[in-house]
């Protein structure tokens, strides 16, 4: 059971299109999983809709007047209000009708874009990937010990998104952020000092939050990083210097 979600200024960002490419993408991908976030984000788009569709009649009702030659406050007050409120009530039928037809299913379009990436294998597994993933393409694997990462082949500026693997038995040494860090849970588990997380799960974490991710049966996330990590124990402080170059 998914118990961790984006939160719904996230959300309404996701809908709006104001978020970065590579958190609109694990924002995508999450939602794909999760039938509570889901339906948030169809009632957002719902309501991002209608607004939309008020907007234009109150401008094209406003413009007309404009063409009549008379927008005092008087005359606007003087018309017939029986017949806007009959337009309104046609408009707002429509508008709905509109938006049923919109949200009832998703349209099947066929994309000239080439499906880069649909599944990988790790671990002798084949895992499939999210749809939202599925123009971009990978990077070639790269590991140390139980940890392996492939950067997605997407340009967003400073933000880095990466499928990362870590094997059964495997962690990531105890370590904070220095910008923020999203996880999306893609298959299996992992635990920290804040909790157990399953497939489908959505993490953002930052400064405020130090941890260690343990595994047991191995786990695959999709990741997007805005800096890099800062390790806090052990040898592994040592990388801290070189971290800008390798998060």
């Amino acid at each position: 059971m998914i118990k961790h979600h984006p939160t719904s200024n996230v959300l309404s960002g996701f809908v709006a299109g104001d978020l970065p490419a590579s958190v609109a993408i694990i924002v995508a991908s999450h939602v794909e999983l999760c039938r509570e976030c889901a339906n948030h984000v169809q009632q957002l788009t719902e309501q991002a809709a209608m607004q939309a569709f008020d907007m234009t009649a109150d401008d094209d009702w406003l413009n007309h007047q404009v063409q009549l030659g008379d927008t005092s406050p008087q005359h606007i007050n003087d018309i017939d209000h029986d017949g806007i409120e009959s337009n309104d009530m046609e408009l707002a039928c429509d508008s709905r009708a509109m938006i049923d037809a919109i949200t009832a299913s998703p349209a099947q379009v066929k994309s000239a874009v080439a499906q880069t990436v649909t599944e990988i294998e790790v671990a002798g597994q084949r895992i499939s990937l999210p749809r939202a993933m599925k123009s971009i393409g990978l990077r070639e694997w790269q590991g140390l010990g139980k940890l392996s990462r492939a950067r997605l082949a997407l340009d967003d500026d400073e933000l880095r998104a990466s499928l990362l693997h870590i094997d059964k038995g495997g962690s990531v040494p105890c370590h904070t952020h220095k910008g923020f860090e999203i996880t999306l849970l893609l298959q299996g588990s992992f635990d920290d000092e804040m909790g157990h997380y399953t497939a489908g799960d959505f993490i953002w974490l930052d400064g405020d939050h130090t941890h260690q991710p343990i595994t047991q049966e191995g786990c695959v996330c999709l990741t997007v990083s805005s800096d890099a990590i800062h390790f806090t124990q052990g040898m592994s402080q040592l990388l801290n210097p070189i971290g800008r170059f390798i998060y």
